[in-house]
């Protein structure tokens, strides 16, 4: 750790989980068209696994489908298996080199099941934060017992970060809360 107290450094690391929330959210499908929801599946080609977008171009014709333009048609089976093995619950329909996918609406069991999995998304974020609430909080305790840094000096420190712990989590909520809505709107 460095020897003085950098906020900056902590508001960049819960800003990235933030983002590592929203992309994850991105993926869940919520019976609209959405490229995200494919982002992480992977295919194993070439030697590798490799994510959909870097084997074919994914565009939305329309709300409720989707259209995969596979580039190399010795790829075309395997990335229809890879998306058909996720939780999605879509099957793409080959046509050529392209593949058709009809986004369903969401079942009410589905929805519940989406929304329990959105839970377990967000939980896995507010520990992230407080995770780094945890680090930062040991660094200002190096710092005292080091003597860089005065007890009064400690506890703004620890006061600046539990506030900032707050404020994400707060943020991590509200985020959750709009998908949520999302999910269960009809």
């Amino acid at each position: 750790m460095s020897s003085n107290f950098n906020s900056k450094e902590i508001l960049i690391k819960m800003d990235k989980t933030l983002n590592s929330l929203k992309k994850d959210l991105g993926t869940l499908r919520t019976g609209r068209a959405n490229p995200a929801m494919f982002d992480l599946i992977r295919i194993d080609v070439y030697g590798q696994k490799m994510p959909i977008n870097q084997l074919a171009t994914i565009t939305v014709p329309e709300p409720r489908s989707i259209t995969i333009q596979v580039w190399d048609k010795s790829n075309v089976n395997l990335v229809d298996s890879e998306i058909k093995k996720s939780n999605l619950g879509v099957n793409p329909q080959i046509d050529g080199q392209v593949l058709r996918i009809n986004i369903p609406q969401l079942t009410e069991e589905r929805r519940v099941e989406l929304t329990k999995h959105l839970k377990t998304i967000g939980e896995k974020n507010k520990v992230s934060i407080r995770n780094i609430r945890r680090d930062a909080n040991d660094n200002v305790k190096k710092l005292l017992k080091s003597k860089s840094i005065s007890e009064d000096q400690a506890n703004n420190f620890e006061k600046e970060i539990q506030k900032n712990t707050d404020d994400n989590i707060s943020k991590i909520d509200n985020i959750l809360l709009d998908k949520e809505k999302e999910i269960l709107k009809l």
